[in-house]
């Protein structure tokens, strides 16, 4: 039971140390809008999610006045279109994108998720159009997010999809070259996809998931940099049980805003997702996390230490607060969403290379990472493989969200504005990965996928 001291501890965090409800994400299955015939297919996504989904930002509105929690998103994730779509008689998936794009903005959420394709072993007929329709559907559409899981531990990596995702992130890029490449930033490139992940760009609605469900994902950077100022000095057992204790706090207010909205739209509570998600905002900062522990800058050594103890410690709180975790819970290291790794890549400190060790022991991964313009299709292809490795072989889920800026060199900046931030341009390595990616085929699964 919570008591008045506890309310009272919630409310400071929330007014004083940016907690919030990151986003309240409903997701839909669109299994029963499969037709032959385009246009009748567009006309039934458009109008189950319309009908589903009508109210759920006026109540997301309604909850956040009289509990007085802030809820920054409300989001929809359906079902992934290349199966959706895998009977339509098209060549290309784009009138859909638009479809989902105009569903959003009639329901009034900020993103919809889901225009995605699973082809962690291969891919259909189906996937290849959808892969290749993302670059027209993202400089046509405002909302939608698009990802592709090319990876997993039970399957192995798809060499020949990392190879053409390298290329379809440079041609969005190229179609949103006005935005900076603002594109790149709602698609992402998966290992070990989850089902039930609440967060953009990557939510998408799984198979295995009810007809319609409300999952939730929390944040609160801030109030753990503020709870870790508290035990300066202490040894990370202390550290470690700080964590905990805050994470708890927070989770228990994600659980009760979830199960309230559920409660009123009349669908099924799914999972609250406890990862820190950081915003630009200072004060609402991962790094600067890691940085109170000791670091003097994120990126030097012992930041795959912090990160790793961080990420244990919230998940340990976490799973004490709600009987229905999921989605990807942890430690979120978007450069362009977190002042302090903007502050950290800035100094030189964090390079691309410190963030992929960081990788293997948080949640997702090289997220938000703006890189040359003329960084070639290949190098990417390649950056991607290497963090589906590390997905696949640790049994975890790991991505890339990766902006190649048109026109911009190292040392440029990439502005897209809102929670998406601002990035500094990156160094990649300048040694070619062309014949290592022509090889296509299939990475196969490592030994521990032989679980059964």
């Amino acid at each position: 039971m919570l008591n008045q001291k506890d309310i009272l501890a919630t409310q400071d965090m929330i007014d004083k140390r940016h907690l919030d409800i990151r986003t309240i994400t409903m997701g839909i299955s669109l299994l029963d809008c499969c037709d032959p015939d385009l246009k009748t297919c567009c006309n039934k996504i458009y109008n189950k999610i319309t009908r589903c989904a009508k109210d759920l930002v006026r109540i997301g509105e309604d909850i956040e006045k009289e509990f007085g929690i802030p809820i920054v998103n409300k989001r929809i994730s359906v079902t992934p279109i290349s199966i959706v779509a895998s009977a339509c008689e098209a060549d290309s998936y784009v009138e859909i994108a638009k479809t989902l794009d105009a569903a959003a903005k009639t329901c009034g959420v900020n993103f919809i998720g889901g225009f995605s394709a699973l082809v962690q072993k291969g891919c259909t007929t189906g996937d290849w159009k959808l892969i290749r329709s993302i670059p027209e559907a993202m400089a046509a559409t405002e909302r939608v997010c698009a990802s592709v899981n090319v990876g997993s531990t039970k399957a192995g990596i798809n060499m020949d999809a990392v190879a053409e995702m390298g290329r379809i992130v440079k041609k969005t890029a190229e179609l949103t070259a006005e935005n900076d490449g603002l594109g790149c930033a709602k698609v992402v490139v998966f290992a070990n996809a989850v089902e039930d992940n609440p967060f953009m760009a990557g939510a998408f609605h799984g198979v295995g998931e009810p007809e319609c469900v409300l999952n939730v994902g929390v944040s609160g950077p801030g109030v753990v940099y503020h709870a870790l100022q508290s035990v300066k000095g202490q040894p990370f057992d202390v550290v470690a049980e700080t964590i905990k204790k805050t994470a708890f706090q927070i989770t228990r207010m994600g659980q009760l805003v979830g199960q309230e909205a559920s409660r009123r739209l009349g669908v099924p509570f799914g999972i609250v997702d406890l990862s820190l998600a950081p915003t630009p905002a200072v004060g609402d900062s991962v790094a600067r996390i890691l940085e109170e522990m000791g670091l003097e800058v994120t990126g030097t050594h012992g930041t795959t230490a912090a990160l790793a103890m961080l990420n244990d410690a919230v998940k340990k709180g976490g799973v004490m607060a709600s009987n229905h975790v999921g989605g990807l819970s942890g430690a979120f290291i978007p450069v362009s969403e977190d002042e302090g790794m903007i502050a950290a890549a800035e100094s030189g400190t964090l390079c691309l290379d410190k963030l992929e060790a960081m990788t293997c022991v948080c949640s997702v991964g090289l997220d938000m990472i703006a890189v040359p313009g003329d960084t070639s299709a290949a190098t990417i292809s390649a950056i991607i493989a290497d963090e589906a490795a590390i997905g696949m072989v640790n049994s975890k889920t790991t991505a890339v969200r990766i902006i190649p800026a048109p026109g911009k060199t190292v040392g440029g900046r990439v502005e897209m504005g809102g929670l998406l931030g601002s990035a500094p341009v990156m160094p990649v390595h300048d040694k070619s990965s062309e014949n290592f990616i022509a090889r296509g085929g299939r990475i196969p699964a490592p030994l521990q996928s032989l679980k059964n």
